[in-house]
């Protein structure tokens, strides 16, 4: 494999690319008209615009990205996260025009793609499921039957998709009716897949999920675990690894379930098995991601593999170099994903120009992010600047330094996540390990961030006045393709 293409942008893209370069392949990006200066275009190799901002006219052109890697002589397509990295028909159109797609099979994709079908095909392996309907549910009142034999309060969920969409928590028989009708049209929006299920809720569950990798000749193994359970709207903010909650026999049947759930797939390549951990630390089968996840940093952190690299050592067909035996966590991990996002309101989205963007550093900082200073975030996209991570000989080192590498990450022009991952950093809670999913709601309000002083505010009506000044030349750079290594550049 001497050339690949990152179908993807931003810091995944840089991720990959970096890893890439190490092994000495060439890389090439895709970017749309408002990615025109990211850094993820200017490190790579070649560059080829897309389209224009949304990502249906750009990022989600798969048809065109696979006739540009036919042009370029592109070898290996790796999707990232996000976009066409779960689009089992891309995926599909991949192979067939010769390319190798760095990822899992079509078909494991499809099967691990849809919750229900996924529940079907690992049962054969005894995987523990959390009470529930193994099948689409249409008629409502066999559905409310089924649900008072499992118990309120229940919860409705999409078959398709993820990301919180398409569910709903029912506590009542009375409210069944009006809440299934609401789950059906939000999956309908969000996925075009009307489909839904129920199953009983977890009411203090922790989000556990496994790491797992394998090759093409049958190997699999397990590369431990990572917390996810510091969420908002049912997406993650903060995340570790190991668990503080886990003891090593647990870990050990969670690994062998998560690998199992692997092998009825015949799954090949990175891939995340989540699963409900609740109170009396029983554990449930949630579903399987069939790509890179988002929080991947931690898990290469404490076992000091980098999971990009072994993704394209798999697709290009090589056995994995370990075992499980050769596997072990040695220290702990923690994330803050920063988000533009304005944690006093809601955790609205916030766009507009990083006045100010100082990246903090020193031992166990490591920063995956996707942009510089003086550049937008735009409103188009995942409003994720970038993942800060930090790592230490145990729990407490870590969490010392994440305290630390926060209050040092100097962003200015719009709101970020950052005060609230000093808030996770500093709560009893999570210092203590004692936190489930429901931690923002039982322990944050908006109240107890740090208000900006004074001198704050009138630091950044200074750099706002400074970058208005300049903003006729920020104006002109948008319209030029700066200076890079491209080999080629197709506008």
């Amino acid at each position: 494999m001497k050339k690949i293409l990152i179908a993807n942008r931003g810091e995944i893209a840089l991720r990959v690319m970096r890893t890439a370069k190490e092994m000495g392949i060439n890389t090439v990006a895709v970017y749309s008209e408002v990615d025109r200066v990211s850094p993820h275009v200017l490190y790579a190799d070649e560059a080829v615009l897309l389209g224009p901002a949304a990502s249906s006219e750009s990022y989600l052109l798969g048809d065109k990205i696979i006739s540009l890697c036919k042009e370029l002589g592109v070898d290996g397509i790796h999707p990232g996260y996000g976009f066409l990295s779960e689009n089992a028909t891309f995926a599909q159109k991949v192979k067939e025009a010769g390319i190798t797609f760095i990822g899992p099979s079509p078909r494991s994709m499809e099967l691990m793609g849809d919750k229900l079908s996924a529940k079907a095909v690992v049962k054969k392996y005894n995987i523990p499921m959390v009470p529930g309907t193994d099948e689409a549910i249409e008629d409502v009142e066999a559905a409310k039957k089924i649900a008072q034999v499992i118990g309120f309060p229940i919860l409705i969920k999409a078959s398709a998709g993820g990301g919180g969409k398409g569910m709903r928590i029912v506590e009542r028989a009375e409210d069944f009716e009006e809440q299934m009708n609401l789950a059906v049209s939000e999956a309908v929006s969000a996925f075009g897949n009307g489909a839904v299920f129920i199953e009983k809720y977890v009411a203090s569950p922790r989000h556990i999920e496994i790491q797992v990798l394998a090759d093409k000749f049958g190997n699999v193994v397990h590369l431990f675990e990572r917390e996810c359970s510091i969420q908002r709207r049912h997406q993650k903010v903060v995340e570790e690894a190991p668990s503080s909650v886990l003891t090593p026999e647990l870990r050990a049947k969670m690994g062998q379930c998560a690998v199992d759930v692997a092998k009825s797939c015949d799954y090949v390549g990175a891939g995340t098995v989540e699963f409900l951990l609740d109170e009396n630390h029983e554990f449930y089968f949630l579903e399987m991601n069939t790509r890179l996840q988002v929080e991947h940093p931690v898990t290469e952190m404490i076992t000091g593999i980098d999971l990009v690299k072994q993704q394209i050592l798999v697709a290009r067909g090589e056995k994995l170099s370990f075992s499980q035996e050769d596997l072990s966590i040695s220290g702990h991990a923690i994330e803050v994903r920063v988000y533009a996002e304005d944690s006093k309101n809601n955790f609205l989205p916030d766009i507009g120009t990083l006045l100010t963007y100082k990246r903090p550093g020193g031992i166990g900082v490591r920063i995956d992010d996707g942009f510089e200073e003086g550049m937008e975030v735009p409103i188009y996209y995942d409003p994720m600047i970038s993942k800060l991570i930090t790592f230490g000989k145990d729990r407490d080192e870590a969490i010392f330094r994440m305290s630390r590498a926060v209050k040092d990450y100097e962003i200015s022009g719009i709101q970020t996540t950052l005060e609230f991952g000093a808030f996770v950093m500093n709560h009893e809670s999570f210092i203590s390990g004692d936190f489930d999913t429901h931690f923002v709601s039982k322990h944050f309000n908006p109240s107890l961030l740090k208000e900006p002083s004074q001198d704050e505010l009138e630091v950044a009506a200074w750099f706002a006045a400074n970058f208005f000044n300049e903003s006729q030349h920020s104006r002109s750079l948008e319209t030029q393709v700066p200076k890079s290594k491209w080999k080629q550049n197709r506008l």
